[in-house]
């Protein structure tokens, strides 16, 4: 039975004539002794739970303390690897736009280094050609005089056609030399 601050102030003993019965304040001190013990026992489980839930509770701060250092610690790394990766990336594109401008560069050179092969051959061909077309026409130049020549001296190359050797020391054509004006 509980027993309420009320059912104690209220509790009425029998008197007798040396003063109240004692039975009835023993049996009344009992079950106030029992309530405040069960009370007592109660408030401990009480106090322990509030012991418990202030550890739990400190533990769930700390947690969360640390829950909060670890989502920021986090976000730094991740926005470390984040500029990192983008400062990479930027240096590889750098890279790339610098072996593309020296490819470009190499390949420019290249080109104006063919032109100038190509022109140069070209004046070597220019040059060839001119110098052969003097020499052909040198060459014609010289048929043409050495058939007028024929055709003066006709009547001397008939008599040295009969001799395989002229009187000058040459050869006459018919026997295959020159005589000595190279002809």
């Amino acid at each position: 039975m509980r027993i309420t601050p009320i059912d104690i102030q209220q509790q009425q003993f029998k008197t007798r004539p040396l003063g109240y019965e004692k039975a009835g304040v023993d049996h009344f001190l009992e079950m106030v002794a029992a309530e405040l013990e069960r009370l007592h026992r109660q408030n401990m489980e009480y106090k322990e739970d509030l012991v418990r839930t202030r550890a739990s509770l400190e533990e769930m701060r700390a947690r969360e303390a640390t829950l909060k250092d670890t989502l920021v610690t986090t976000q730094k790394v991740t926005d470390d690897l984040k500029a990192n990766a983008r400062k990479e990336a930027e240096i590889l594109i750098a890279d790339a736009q610098l072996r593309g401008e020296r490819i470009l560069r190499d390949a420019e050179q290249r080109r104006i280094q063919m032109i100038s092969e190509i022109q140069e051959i070209r004046r070597q061909k220019i040059s060839f050609e001119s110098s052969l077309r003097a020499l052909v026409e040198s060459h014609i130049h010289l048929l043409n005089l050495e058939v007028v020549q024929m055709e003066k001296g006709r009547d001397d190359l008939m008599l040295e056609e009969s001799l395989p050797f002229t009187p000058t020391g040459g050869m006459s054509r018919k026997s295959g030399g020159f005589d000595r004006e190279g002809r």
